[in-house]
């Protein structure tokens, strides 16, 4: 009987450190798993496979805070912005004054970063008042990407509008963040009047860019962390898509 005792020892000791290792490796394969999940989520709505999405999951909530706060919003930024002056370079600027590039302004000039650490990093039901209410104090930091491609598009020589899907209210305090953050010079802000309440931005963008094309603008290029800043109808000869995982404007 004694004999067969260090054989059973071992076996349970074994057993032991089988179960351990099986419970270490579960760990290690959850928790890459929870990333490689939302990397492809996000590749997901970036390229707009998602369609209508309206929170970010829950179990990305720490990904997408490590993305925006991390080194790899701040590249992907500035290999957009990189490629969008790669390509006005070759547009033939006239100087007529009527080549013209159209930038969106949330997460695509301006930040608003300091909103969402506060609010969920886009995990919570959009609250409309409280998001106004950051508008209102008109502090968004500008995207360093962003600006600096938005300072060499206007050396480059062309004409800036600024197309929003801000209220016509909030006029005062928008222009008020764009000057704060180094945004001057545009030729026009367009924001959301009366009659543009309730349209889908796709549709009500579309509209003030043929309004541009209606008054003899080239729509050359145009910058946006939406699709529905970039889609519809007289749209640019050239759009480029800012990231933005927080959310999704239709």
């Amino acid at each position: 009987m004694n004999s067969g005792q260090p054989t059973i020892t071992f076996l349970i000791f074994f057993l032991s450190l089988a179960t351990t290792t099986l419970s270490s490796s579960d760990q290690l394969i959850r928790l890459p798993t929870d990333h490689l999940f939302c990397e492809s989520w996000k590749y997901s709505i970036e390229a707009n496979d998602a369609a209508v999405w309206y929170v970010v999951p829950e179990r990305c909530v720490t990904f997408v805070k490590e993305y925006m706060n991390g080194d790899r919003y701040r590249t992907d930024s500035e290999v957009v912005a990189d490629y969008t002056l790669e390509y006005a370079k070759t547009v033939n600027v006239s100087g007529d004054g009527k080549d013209v590039w159209v930038f969106d302004i949330d997460e695509t000039l301006l930040s608003n970063l300091p909103y969402y650490v506060n609010h969920g990093y886009g995990s919570e039901v959009f609250d409309e008042k409280a998001f106004d209410e950051w508008v209102d104090s008109a502090e968004a930091p500008a995207l360093p990407a962003s600006f600096r491609l938005y300072t060499e598009l206007q050396q480059l020589g062309f004409k800036i509008f600024l197309l929003t899907g801000r209220s016509e209210f909030q006029r005062e305090c928008t222009d008020r963040n764009l000057q704060y953050a180094g945004f001057t010079n545009y030729e026009k802000l367009f924001l959301r009047g009366d009659s543009d309440l309730g349209k889908l931005a796709t549709l009500y963008k579309s509209e003030k860019r043929q309004e541009l094309i209606d008054e003899g603008y080239r729509i050359r290029g145009s910058s946006g962390d939406q699709w529905s800043d970039l889609f519809g109808f007289a749209t640019a000869d050239r759009s480029f898509k800012l990231p933005n995982p927080l959310y999704y404007i239709p």
